[in-house]
């Protein structure tokens, strides 16, 4: 229904579209041509000493945006472009006063930093919102991204041309040769292309941000900014069909487990192919495809300690997935979630020992993406995930097989069309997932389909610096009965609340639907004031988490905020911000879950090392969450400060510090303080360390729920404890290129956390913040039995018993990887990856020597050696 109602509004927008911004618009009078070279090309050896070359006009006149925004570069920049069927050719001379000046860092591709370098960006498809990034360092480290909206800033680093570059130095300059396939690029066919374009040189070593064309720090825009780059003619888009076979061969050393776990001490050989595809249908859109994927080069997540109810999200790192993953992205939820497929399985053998597969394995994946001449953009996905079987093994039945994973399906598909000389957009989203279960535990637990999506807009007026911005979804799930009702009792809208009088658990229910709405309108352009506002929510029913990311629905939330910036360098600051804010959110009871009030000041100072300081103040408020599913439970007022220093991003060596401070009124605190340091020096290292350290108590943590207690309480004990909590960590990375396509890269995290528990209590009514302590009075007593590991607790209403949970975790995790693309497109991978873990139950605080225990934690060693080779069909 919602695609029905985008596709009815969408024909006269395309013709709107078409009308009110013609081919060749754009914002700004520069302009330069590109000659044809079609006769002789340049060879890319980065010297520009070719005849085509003396023959193309050069454009320069670059301005400062830092520091002096406005003011002519320091240093010469000229660009020269011409093109034959297959390419364009770009070579650029970069002035320099002296080459020891220079600040550049031979590093692997797309790892740029602090190096000096050259930009372009091509909005080859004119539409004043899109554009193909292409840059290279003074090293020759080539760097490439593309913009999906109209932001300088709003980058997808998953875009991976091939392409080609090459780089020299001089006492006076450093010169650039490019080449850049048109197989690589999007464009419509047209006899005479006028593509957007803008160039950015970037000089560390002055701190100087220079653009060919300026566009002013308080104004909007990006590419609908651009000057023109014209004279291309008689191209036609590419077919672009490119196949990448890969194999891979890996083997996983397993040192986990106990004493009788035959999966201990495991030594498992995997070998394997599997092949990517790229493929252009018609001169828009692209199908890439992948057949059994393989993902063995990916850094490893980081390691966290989560006693919340709620899941942990992780950022996708696999590049399938990563490459134009925004084009599924629009206003609002996000129902779509790559890294729910081949997730680790959820489902959990009946056996007393069993192999623990960290992924479910991909069949195969295949995407259509692109943007047509009208100003629609189209993205679709899907996946199939393979039924999954792990062995076991019982002491008295032996080993067997079960099954822990179903046959799964997913879809994901967006269209959204931009119209109007703002570029306005208008689109549509929707996701599904499809599952064959198969077995009892299967049903009892997971959903058989699952169905969302919706419609958003964003509305731009002025030169974009008003926003008017919205959207409204859907979700629909079906499945067992038990399925379902472990839907209603989870931590995104706990339906079995004994208070909440307008949700209404139904355990007989096969199905959960809900909806979302929300509004907001912003300035977000001008020379000193902005501001924004906006509503939304999400009603009890609304769930999106088979495909998608919810972490609670029964949501309203509103919010203010109120900025004053200033642009223009003063005696002490390049710049600075002021941001004042204010948010509430009720569930749709109209109970009110909180209140914030914000205020942060960002600034720059002369010498570029910039200052954040963060102040939140939340107000008591009753809370629908705390008790996991029992009565309302009120939260104390409570106020947080963070502050952050950081050098300038110029330096060869960066660091940052932070620090962090929390109390409430119920007695919790926490504080927490860490820094980052990172040396690239003008040569091929890179060294950085992260060690972070955060202390915190919390009076109010969840334990358990016991039934048996009072009327006050609906019957049931919600026990909460003290927590007194450390975590420690710190990451390293050291990365080494040997040449710009040669590489070593590698990553460690010591991980310490520890909890202990004390001050036992139950709330003492609903809508309470206090805690009836047990044995505290003479109704009530609690004690541990070292021999069994437990509490037992006795209260006016009988005994129970509680389990140990402190906790002293330890983990390391590790990654090597040797990169080579050791030919055009085609990358060989050597990986060493470690994940070891322990855990042990007592009350010791964590302290600096656990981070080296952690080395000798037990756990798997991983090492893979994967191979791909790219074949440009056409």
């Amino acid at each position: 229904m919602a695609f029905a109602l985008l596709l009815s509004i969408l024909l006269p927008l395309q013709a709107w579209t078409q009308e009110t911004k013609p081919a060749g618009a754009r914002g700004t009078g520069r302009m330069v041509e590109a000659l044809p070279c079609e006769t002789d090309p340049p060879l890319i050896d980065g010297r520009l000493d070719d005849a085509v070359w003396q023959r193309c006009a050069p454009t320069g006149g670059f301005l400062q945006k830092e520091p002096l925004e406005g003011t002519p570069a320091t240093l010469g920049t000229q660009v020269r472009f011409c093109y034959d069927d297959d390419a364009l050719y770009i070579g650029a001379v970069m002035s320099v006063d002296d080459p020891a000046e220079i600040v550049s860092t031979l590093s692997r591709r797309d790892n740029a930093g602090n190096s000096e370098r050259l930009i372009l960006s091509f909005d080859s498809y004119n539409d004043n919102r899109t554009a193909y990034t292409f840059g290279i360092t003074a090293d020759g480290v080539r760097l490439d991204y593309y913009h999906p909206v109209d932001q300088e800033f709003n980058r997808d680093y998953s875009y991976d041309p091939v392409w080609e570059a090459k780089v020299t130095r001089g006492d006076t300059a450093w010169v650039a040769e490019m080449r850049i396939p048109f197989s690589q690029l999007r464009f419509n066919a047209r006899e005479l292309q006028l593509w957007g374009l803008n160039m950015n040189r970037f000089i560390p070593s002055r701190n100087e941000d220079v653009y060919w064309v300026l566009i002013p720090k308080n104004e909007t825009g990006w590419s609908s900014r651009f000057g023109s780059l014209s004279g291309i003619r008689d191209i036609a888009p590419s077919s672009r069909i490119e196949i990448t076979p890969y194999s891979v061969a890996d083997v996983t050393i397993s040192r986990t487990g106990s004493v009788g776990d035959p999966f201990h001490n495991r030594i498992a050989w995997r070998a394997g192919t599997g092949l990517d595809m790229k493929m252009g249908l018609g001169p828009n859109l692209t199908l890439d495809a992948t057949v059994n994927p393989d993902f063995g080069q990916v850094e490893a997540d980081p390691a966290e300690v989560n006693l919340s109810a709620y899941e942990t999200y992780y950022a996708e790192r696999r590049p399938f997935f990563i490459e134009g993953s925004r084009l599924l992205t629009g206003e609002g939820p996000e129902y779509f979630y790559s890294r729910r497929i081949g997730a680790p399985p959820k489902l959990s053998p009946d056996a007393a020992y069993a192999e623990q597969p960290s992924n479910t394995n991909i069949l195969g994946a295949a995407k259509i993406s692109g943007r047509l001449r009208s100003g629609l953009s189209i993205a679709a996905l899907t996946a199939l995930t393979e039924r999954e079987f792990v062995d076991t093994y019982d002491p008295v039945t032996g080993f067997s097989e079960a099954m822990i994973e179903p046959l799964t399906g997913y879809g994901a598909m967006r269209v959204q069309q931009e119209f109007g000389v703002e570029s306005s957009t208008l689109g549509a989203s929707i996701t599904g997932v499809k599952r064959d279960l198969g077995t009892p535990q299967a049903e009892a637990r997971l959903t058989r389909q699952a169905v969302s999506g919706g419609l958003d807009w964003r509305l731009r007026f002025d030169k974009a610096t008003y926003e008017l911005t919205g959207y409204t979804g859907f979700s629909h799930v079906a499945g067992s009965t038990d399925a379902i009702s472990l839907l209603q009792r989870s931590s995104a809208r706990y339906y079995q609340r004994p208070d909440a009088d307008y949700v209404e658990y139904d355990p007989e229910s096969e199905s959960l639907a809900g909806y979302t709405f929300g509004l907001n309108f912003a300035k977000n352009g001008g020379e000193h004031w902005l501001w924004g506002a906006g509503i939304s929510a999400e009603s009890p029913g609304f769930e999106i988490n088979d495909a998608g990311i919810l972490r609670t629905a029964d949501d309203i939330d509103g919010y203010v905020k109120l900025a004053y910036r200033e642009n223009t360098p003063s005696t002490l600051l390049h710049s600075y911000r002021v941001e004042a804010s204010t948010s509430t959110g009720w569930n749709f009871g109209l109970v009110r879950q909180y209140t914030n009030v914000g205020f942060d000041l960002n600034a720059t100072l002369r010498n570029f090392y910039q200052a954040e300081l963060e102040f939140d103040f939340g107000t008591a408020a009753l809370n629908d969450h705390l008790t996991r599913g029992g009565p309302l439970m009120r939260s104390g007022n409570g106020w947080n400060v963070y502050a952050r220093l950081n050098n300038s991003y110029a330096e060869d060596l960066r660091w940052n510090v932070w620090g962090t401070r929390f109390t409430d009124a119920l007695g919790s605190w926490n504080w927490g303080t860490g820094a980052w340091v990172g040396l690239r020096t003008s040569g091929r290292f890179e060294l950085s360390i992260e060690p972070s350290f955060i202390r915190s108590v919390n009076t109010r943590q969840y334990v358990a729920t016991i039934p048996g207690g009072g009327v006050a309480t609906f019957g049931s004990r919600y026990i909460f404890a003290t927590i007194d909590q450390g975590t420690l960590s710190a990451r390293f990375r050291l990365n080494y290129a040997f040449s710009p396509d040669l590489s070593l890269e590698c990553y460690a995290e010591p991980f310490a956390a520890s909890g202990a528990y004390s001050a036992f209590g139950k709330l003492s009514a609903a809508e309470s913040d206090q805690l009836r302590l047990f044995g505290a009075d003479s109704e009530s007593s609690i004690r541990y039995d070292e021999a069994t590991g437990t509490y037992e607790v006795t209260d006016e209403h009988g005994s129970f018993g509680l389990p140990d949970v402190d906790f002293h975790i330890l983990s390391f995790r590790s990654n090597i990887v040797l990169r080579w693309e050791w030919v055009r497109g085609s990358t060989l991978f050597l990986v060493w990856s470690q994940n070891r873990s322990g855990y042990e139950r007592n009350r010791m605080l964590i302290g600096p020597d656990d981070l080296f225990r952690s080395f000798d934690s037990r756990g798997d060693d991983f090492i893979a050696l994967k191979i791909s080779y790219w074949i440009p069909v056409s």
